[in-house]
């Protein structure tokens, strides 16, 4: 009796351990091959890939007509995480065009990060993109200045300005530049295109990058 119930503890204690080993984010990755399986992606795709911008924008599809998009942003990654779990963001797929938003969340998981960090942590996907898919269309949406992190505007605006310098030098690649249409006429932020929470945007805060992507889309 001793011997059964040790070996159910041990049981139970591996399975604990097991699930508390589970990296961030595993579940959203997990969900995303669950998708794939069950609707096998389209070839010739756009592939988003992100963070919660993109994830929010469940009804993307729509604002894009005729367009085939895949959404794969998830939670609130990082570039750190989209590196982590490169292969699963991009060997299920055969898109035309990949479209990055992230790096917004590397900085308000640290206010002290250098932009440079964040820049390099984007090179290093952008390399892993460029690998597995040398010729396609890979592109960049700025880091919007959302009013709740206005205090990491200033690391975020310059590595906005690096990554544009880097992907205006690349084949291939554009910057896509979201910033300008989200502000007034005095050059002020929009608080209106936020929800309560001043990160995550409303309905119209995605018509207006609808306009600037639009003419990036494949």
């Amino acid at each position: 009796m001793k011997k059964i119930f040790s070996v159910l503890l041990l049981i139970a204690f591996t399975l604990f351990f097991a699930q508390e080993e589970k990296p961030m984010f595993w579940q959203d990755i997990q969900e995303f091959k669950k998708q794939d399986q069950e609707n096998p992606p389209a070839k010739n795709s756009i592939l988003l890939i992100g963070s919660s911008s993109f994830t929010k924008w469940t009804d993307v599809n729509e604002y894009f007509l005729g367009k085939t998009i895949i959404n794969r942003g998830f939670g609130g990654s990082r570039l750190t995480d989209l590196n982590y779990y490169a292969e699963d963001l991009l060997s299920p797929y055969q898109p035309k065009q990949i479209i990055v938003y992230c790096g917004e969340n590397d900085f308000a998981d640290n206010a002290k990060l250098r932009a440079d960090v964040v820049v390099d942590r984007f090179k290093s996907f952008y390399k892993k993109m460029r690998k597995k898919f040398p010729k396609i269309e890979i592109d960049y949406i700025s880091i919007k200045y959302s009013p709740s992190r206005e205090h990491l505007w200033p690391q975020m605006k310059q590595a906005n300005k690096e990554i544009a310098k880097f992907m205006w030098r690349e084949k291939n690649a554009e910057f896509i530049d979201i910033t300008r249409i989200m502000n007034d006429q005095s050059g002020k932020i929009r608080k209106e295109l936020f929800v309560e929470d001043m990160l995550h945007m409303t309905p119209e805060g995605y018509r207006l990058w609808t306009i600037v992507m639009t003419p990036f889309m494949k």
